[in-house]
């Protein structure tokens, strides 16, 4: 039974998508198909052979040994902070930020990340249906993240259509950024993350696929990355270190915020009706966790994660399933943390807004116009995703 609500879900996620399209016409259903295909089998082969476990113990072990490395600049500068014993989540979850940051912009400094985006990207174009463009955007969005990925295409924005840009923002908003890949793994199993991952990539392109449509000229699919004016090693080196610095300084004063707003909801909302606010956001939201194939003795306070995870942000809603007085089994877990695994919440609008703005203020204006679009479409691509991981647990 919870496989054939699940292949329900996958149809209901696909007819919501359809609902919003802007030209329904237009909808080519082969390259769809084959992108849900290739979820299933990806999903299948990370989560259910030997080969996909050694992969993803594989990356697993790279992240551990990088939080390991991170973990002893940490020590040297705030060690004494922490009492004996205790693990500060600033400290091992948000600071080891810092290091991965700077790990990427070498990759980046060395050329090694432009080829591994343009590579991929290019065998994406094959296979979505859509423009050398926006595979790599899809691409460069996961390795370097939602804001800074138009820094690479600045030469381009100003000639985007309005179609092409849609798409172009939905990959940014329905990917995460690698440097807090490692953060992620200290709270949800690594599994679930790499999972989530992939099948968010192909996700994005056929949910964009169905809601905004359109045919690329093949004389305009041209894709000319930006490169900002050559820097030294260490300039670069430094430069990516604060940057990763302030993403977690940033991130640590979003949970302090939405955290506390939380609470006091719940404590408002117990006062007044006797019953928090997250329990009736789970209400709200417990259709949604049912179709994504979790029971529906777990739906409400699934949903609640899930609504919290919309409103705050993913790190709000991971420490809340990690953390939390939860009694959820291993599969809803697994549903669960794959939904997460996303930028789709209302601060990411106001994260894109601003990055495309910063570079083309016109570009910038439409993107807000089509905000609540975008989130709509990048939340319907984290559902796809959890429906499909329910397939195959």
């Amino acid at each position: 039974m919870q496989y054939v609500i699940s292949i329900l879900g996958i149809f209901v996620v696909l007819f919501l998508a359809w609902l919003a399209s802007s030209n329904r016409k237009e909808i080519k259903f082969k390259p769809i198909i084959t992108m849900i295909v290739i979820q299933i089998l990806l999903s299948l082969l990370l989560l259910n052979t030997e080969f996909g476990l050694i992969i993803i113990r594989e990356i697993a072990a790279v992240f551990s040994t990088l939080l390991e490395y991170a973990s002893e600049g940490i020590s040297f500068v705030f060690g004494g902070i922490a009492n004996e014993g205790e693990a500060p989540f600033f400290l091992n979850v948000l600071l080891p930020i810092v290091f991965i940051s700077a790990l990427i912009g070498i990759l980046q400094h060395l050329k090694i990340l432009p080829f591994l985006m343009k590579g991929i990207g290019f065998l994406l174009s094959k296979v979505n249906g859509m423009g050398k463009l926006e595979s790599y955007n899809a691409v460069a969005s996961l390795m370097v993240g939602q804001s800074e990925v138009f820094i690479t295409l600045k030469k381009q924005l100003g000639m985007l259509s309005n179609q092409r840009l849609y798409t172009l923002c939905a990959s940014a908003m329905s990917t995460v950024s690698m440097s807090i890949v490692g953060a992620y793994m200290t709270m949800l199993e690594p599994k679930y993350i790499v999972t989530a991952l992939v099948l968010n990539l192909f996700g994005g392109f056929i949910i964009a696929t169905i809601i905004n449509p359109y045919e690329i000229d093949p004389r305009e699919d041209i894709l000319e990355i930006q490169e900002d004016r050559r820097q030294s090693f260490f300039e670069m080196l430094g430069e990516y270190i604060l940057d990763g610095f302030k993403v977690a300084i940033i991130v640590g004063a979003m949970l302090i915020g939405f955290i506390a707003l939380m609470a006091g909801f719940n404590h408002v909302f117990e006062l007044l009706f006797s019953i928090s606010f997250q329990t009736i956001l789970g209400y709200l939201f417990s259709p949604i966790a049912f179709i994504m194939g979790i029971p529906f003795s777990e739906a409400v306070s699934a949903g609640s994660i899930m609504a919290t995870k919309l409103l705050t942000n993913e790190f709000v809603a991971m420490l809340d399933l990690s953390g939390g007085n939860y009694h959820f089994s291993e599969r809803t877990m697994g549903i669960l943390s794959v939904f997460l695994v996303s930028f789709a919440n209302f601060s990411s609008i106001g994260i894109i807004v601003g990055a495309v703005k910063s570079l083309n203020e016109k570009q910038g204006n439409a993107v807000a116009r089509f905000g609540l679009k975008l989130l709509y479409g990048a939340t319907l691509v984290s559902i796809l995703s959890a429906i499909i991981v329910s397939l195959v647990l």
